[in-house]
């Protein structure tokens, strides 16, 4: 369990989507790294780019990304570290916020909409690592 977002955190996301079963089931066809963008408010004072590269059902690499990075994932999810923690906490569901615009997506929403198994997952694995929130 970790506290989000952290180093720590991110090395538990990556160790929990390697090892979880189900997960590696549900996401089997996925092929698309992302970006959270966590902007500042009342809680965050800064943003914090996470960075997660996502491949048939494995983490190949989860890290706190530097804002200055050139890397230009497949899709960037952007939004107040609020709304994010609201998704961690399971206040709201993540298709909600994105539905919504809590959180903002850049990349194909169709492949967002054709995968919501996975991306449903994802966010479990996410919730089961989570213990604590700035």
């Amino acid at each position: 369990m970790a506290n989000f977002p952290s180093a720590e955190w991110m090395q538990a996301v990556r160790d929990k989507l390697n090892t979880d079963e189900k997960y590696a089931q549900i996401a089997r066809k996925w092929e698309g790294d992302l970006r959270l963008e966590l902007e500042p408010d009342k809680s965050l004072k800064e943003s914090i780019w996470l960075y997660l590269d996502l491949w048939h059902g494995k983490c190949r690499d989860a890290y706190v990304e530097d804002q200055s990075s050139t890397k230009k994932p497949a899709f960037i999810l952007k939004g107040p570290y609020r709304n994010f923690a609201k998704i961690l906490s399971g206040e709201v569901g993540p298709m909600q916020a994105m539905m919504t615009r809590m959180v903002s997506v850049r990349g194909s929403i169709a492949v967002f909409m054709r995968n919501v198994p996975t991306v449903l997952d994802f966010v479990r694995c996410c919730q089961e690592v989570t213990n604590s929130w700035i």
